[in-house]
């Protein structure tokens, strides 16, 4: 009996580790299948738009080789943009093979998600800062309104002229706004979420340990300050991330000043200087690299068909 449950529970550790590995995956659409260069899954494109994108895509790869794909789906089912475009790119091998030239337009409408995948080849050609204005700039106001003919038709037609060396008139970024205070890299919400509780559930359990820790406290608080400058840029953008800086700035002190007063922490702080470390909460913080109790503050090791070609995850997302 003792054996059977000891069974249950490996396999129940095995399937929680395994389970988020494979969620991704199964969440992600399919790629469809290749069936022109504008493969309109999401029925977003008029009959007219489809056909004068194809014709367009026709004519530049007639004059250049480089082959460029449009595909709209309805949905990522949850799967971030970046990783299905890589996956639909290595399905349909866009680009002639040793050239890797090829260029992929994916738009997910649904969720207002769209990615321009450049191929290694041509990288070069069309950066991911240009990919990025072609995005902002040309495709989305278009899309707020409405009128995707519009907007994929101007965003091919931009690509095509800067695969041609031609002026592609991309307008240039306006001035950030002040109001878009929080405004951060080009990231969905749901990495918003997954980006934010990992970086300020880390850098706030340290900064914990240095409030409540005699001696190293005031080393970790000189030591996370670039951490706690950068990091959180990730997630609020770069005056989100002043805010935060100062916050932690002002705040480590004080709540590092009002601990201290407490009788534990005067306990603490002299078993910290008789004994070389302090107990705190079952755990033994110590500055001479041992440990007891089970964590030391020290630290340790530990029909028209692709030719081939791949992308290496360059260009640039964006929504709308």
């Amino acid at each position: 009996m003792r054996l059977g449950r000891c069974y249950i529970r490996r396999l129940a550790l095995v399937l929680a580790l395994l389970v988020p590995a494979f969620v991704p995956a199964m969440a992600a659409p399919g790629v469809p299948r290749l069936s022109g260069r504008v493969t309109d899954e999401a029925h977003i494109l008029s009959r007219d738009a489809r056909d004068r994108i194809s014709n367009l895509l026709t004519y530049h790869e007639g004059r250049t080789t480089n082959q460029v794909a449009v595909l709209t789906v309805p949905s990522l089912e949850g799967g971030d943009i970046e990783s299905f475009a890589v996956r639909v790119f290595e399905k349909w091998k866009l680009g002639r093979k040793g050239k890797d030239n090829g260029v992929l337009v994916l738009i997910a409408s649904q969720d207002r998600r769209m990615r321009i995948e450049v191929g290694y080849g041509l990288e070069g050609e069309l950066t991911d800062l240009e990919c990025g204005r072609i995005i902002r700039n040309i495709m989305t106001p278009r899309f707020k309104a409405g009128d995707f003919d519009v907007g994929v038709t101007k965003g091919v037609q931009a690509i095509i002229a800067k695969l041609e060396g031609r002026d592609a008139a991309i307008p240039a970024d306006a001035p950030a706004s002040q109001n878009s205070f929080f405004k951060g890299p080009d990231l969905s919400f749901v990495e918003r979420i997954l980006f934010g509780s990992f970086i300020y559930g880390l850098l706030g359990l340290f900064t914990v340990i240095g409030v409540f820790t005699p001696g190293i406290g005031w080393f970790l608080y000189l030591f996370l300050i670039p951490f706690w400058a950068m990091f959180p840029f990730i997630v609020v953008g770069g005056y989100g991330a002043l805010i935060t800086l100062g916050t932690y700035l002002v705040t480590f002190p004080i709540a590092k000043i009002i601990i201290s007063r407490s009788k534990w922490y005067k306990k603490a702080t002299k078993g910290h200087k008789t004994k070389g470390g302090a107990k705190i909460g079952g755990f033994m913080f110590s500055s001479g690299g041992s440990s007891s109790g089970g964590w030391s503050s020290s630290g340790g090791s530990s029909g028209f068909s692709g030719g081939g070609g791949s992308s290496g995850g360059g260009g640039a997302s964006g929504g709308w």
